[in-house]
């Protein structure tokens, strides 16, 4: 793993304007993202985490293509592809695929599996056979635990567990070198879960992948990140590499989401609910965004907005008090 970032974002913002009545003339802004800045080294799994509306589905859009940025820049390799139009993106969209959510709301129903398998492969790399694109649509079934039989049936047909590894079979069919993985076990049993992590720590180690793994379960985080980004209100609250942010959460949010991890004994369920109410991401506060639910906040957090700084622990954090 180097040090040189295959992903780069800086001060990456995204704003959504709202309906809003017709005799009224201010027209609400929904903030997003707000000056998030993240650099992603190539072989690893870079973990964003927090409550749901903070932002991380937002950022995986956006870094991936399909959300365009209010402001700010992407990287890829080097090179920004924010401003690229679709021509221009084409060739490297083959490097950056997307792994959603649902799998069944992210596969075509009409479509079978080597349908939906060979399309992204028709698409992106017309220089290839017809041959050589159903020998790769094998390859990617085979790699995914995949059976070859699986390639004439629809996706009603499957299981939540196996809609998600032909969905992973979509995202490696053209040989990406990053992917977004937006919540892809969220909508699984417990069991299959566990399948589909080893799966994915599996097809990092074999292809050298990078992750954007997106999710709000810190236990997963715990045993498949390499660095943890804590996110709120749009923000990074809290970079940091993983072992460091179990052992030693600097940002009072992180603290509050770690005592939230239920536990046999003494866990989540004795500590006292974080106080005051999720701000309005229409209208952010003007300070610190978590300093109205903040047990440790100060009167200059609720004026002044905290940056990112560096500290002695190694991680980053967006906090007047981290220390």
């Amino acid at each position: 793993m180097t040090d040189t970032p295959i992903v780069e974002t800086r001060g990456l913002e995204v704003r959504f304007p709202l309906p809003t009545h017709f005799l009224s003339r201010e027209k609400p802004v929904l903030h997003a993202l707000n000056t998030v800045d993240v650099a992603i080294r190539p072989g690893e799994s870079f973990c964003v985490v927090g409550e749901s509306g903070c932002g991380k589905t937002t950022l995986g859009r956006t870094i991936i293509g399909l959300q365009r940025p209010t402001a700010g820049e992407v990287y890829f390799r080097g090179k920004r592809i924010d401003t690229m139009d679709e021509t221009e993106r084409k060739p490297i969209r083959r490097d950056m695929q997307m792994v959603f959510q649902n799998p069944y709301a992210s596969l075509n129903p009409r479509r079978n599996v080597f349908d939906t398998l060979v399309e992204p492969v028709r698409h992106l790399m017309p220089e290839m056979s017809a041959s050589e694109a159903r020998t790769r649509v094998e390859e990617v079934l085979d790699a995914t635990g995949c059976d070859p039989s699986w390639q004439r049936r629809l996706p009603h047909e499957f299981s939540g567990g196996q809609r998600q590894r032909i969905a992973i079979a979509r995202a490696l069919v053209t040989n990406p070198a990053f992917i977004v993985a937006d919540e892809p076990i969220s909508a699984l049993d417990v069991s299959i879960q566990a399948q589909i992590l080893n799966l994915l720590s599996d097809l990092q180690a074999e292809r050298g992948l990078t992750y954007l793994f997106i999710t709000h379960d810190l236990s997963v985080v715990e045993h498949f990140g390499t660095r943890v980004a804590v996110m709120y209100l749009g923000r990074i609250m809290e970079l940091a590499e993983t072992a460091t942010l179990f052992s030693r959460p600097s940002h009072p949010y992180t603290q509050l989401l770690l005592e939230a991890i239920p536990k046999l004994e003494g866990g989540s369920f004795d500590r006292p609910h974080p106080p005051g109410e999720l701000p309005d991401p229409v209208n952010p506060p003007p300070g610190c965004p978590f300093a109205p639910r903040c047990p440790i906040a100060v009167a200059r957090c609720r004026s002044e907005r905290p940056e990112l700084r560096k500290l002695k622990n190694g991680a980053e954090a967006a906090c007047h008090l981290a220390e």
